[in-house]
């Protein structure tokens, strides 16, 4: 029997054409954290876990962070991928060990697979020991991150340090933006305005954008222009968000991922990334890229074969900033 209908086997072996999968988006330092004990800490709210993790960092050392770093990198070579993109939390409670076992490890797989760091303002970045420890941070990533909602009240404030930095470093931006799937949200607006203001168009990936999809069409429309014009990409991450909690909110029927086919269409470029892999925020995922991509098109009905390889490679790249 031929095998014409594996549309799998086809969609990987053009990946693999294409130089490999790229994952856009984990946070590596905090993989395999989960155990049976802490599965509990699991239904919490987002904003709860981001200190949950807190003792989890205050108690391992660098060499911990490192193995679990070192066995999420092989996993990820052992499936194809060929870039991965991490956030490492840099903060007053992990302070510099991640950044370490960061350097360590991209020292170590270097001959594997290219690896491009972030930091996690995990702490935002306003607060003065928050601040020091995104300084500090600024000289070893090669993308800048963000996370505006940790600064709440003051997102445009957290906003300006991060694309200040960007500015005078010329680095990429990687922010955290509408996570809650909510049309409450507007943070992607945010960033439309910030890229215009300090001239960084095409300098500026938005991580998620979950919330997009709880808008009105017309809303969407008119930001997915906005984006084109200043050249935001955006990192969907599809099996983080499908746990997007039920509530009695009215919206647009959707689902909790970002509306890829839509941005597709727009123009804008769209990575893929894992996110959390088995850890407090996500304890049974397991980092397979190719699982991401099935819950892409499945969610989006999105079936262009030729996008679908774009965005776990070319886009991915041009996301990361590497060049093959």
């Amino acid at each position: 029997m031929h095998n014409h209908w594996n549309l799998r086997d086809k969609l990987i072996k053009k990946i693999t054409q294409n130089g490999g999968w790229v994952n856009t988006h984990t946070h590596l330092d905090r993989a395999y954290t989960i155990t049976p004990k802490l599965l509990h800490l699991a239904n919490k709210h987002l904003h709860e876990k981001w200190t949950i993790v807190d003792e989890i960092k205050e108690k391992s050392s660098i060499s911990q962070i490192y193995d679990r770093m070192a066995f999420a990198v092989e996993e990820q070579v052992k499936q194809g991928v060929t870039v991965l993109g991490s956030f490492i939390d840099v903060d007053d409670i992990v302070k510099d060990k991640a950044l370490k076992a960061a350097a360590k490890i991209k020292e170590t797989y270097k001959r594997d697979i290219t690896l491009v760091f972030t930091n996690q303002a995990l702490k935002g970045v306003l607060e003065p020991r928050a601040r020091a420890w995104f300084d500090e941070a600024l000289g070893f990533v090669d993308i800048i991150g963000g996370l505006p909602a940790k600064d709440a009240g003051k997102e445009e404030e957290h906003l300006d340090v991060l694309f200040t930095a960007a500015k005078r470093l010329g680095k990429l931006l990687h922010i955290h933006v509408d996570q809650l799937n909510t049309k409450l949200e507007k943070e992607t607006e945010s960033l439309i305005r910030k890229a215009k203001e300090y001239g960084l168009q095409g300098k500026v990936v938005a991580v998620h954008g979950v919330s997009l999809a709880a808008h009105p069409e017309k809303y969407r429309q008119k930001i997915y222009k906005k984006m084109k014009q200043v050249g935001i990409m955006l990192i969907s991450c599809p099996t983080a968000w499908i746990d997007s909690r039920r509530s009695e909110e009215r919206s647009v029927t959707h689902n909790s991922i970002a509306p890829v086919e839509e941005l597709i269409e727009a123009g804008i470029v769209v990575g893929i990334g894992t996110d959390n892999i088995a850890d407090v925020y996500k304890p049974f995922t397991d980092g397979d890229v190719w699982t991401e991509l099935r819950f892409l098109l499945e969610s989006c009905h999105f079936y262009e074969i030729d996008d679908l390889v774009k965005i776990a490679t070319i886009n991915g790249r041009k996301i990361l900033g590497v060049d093959l």
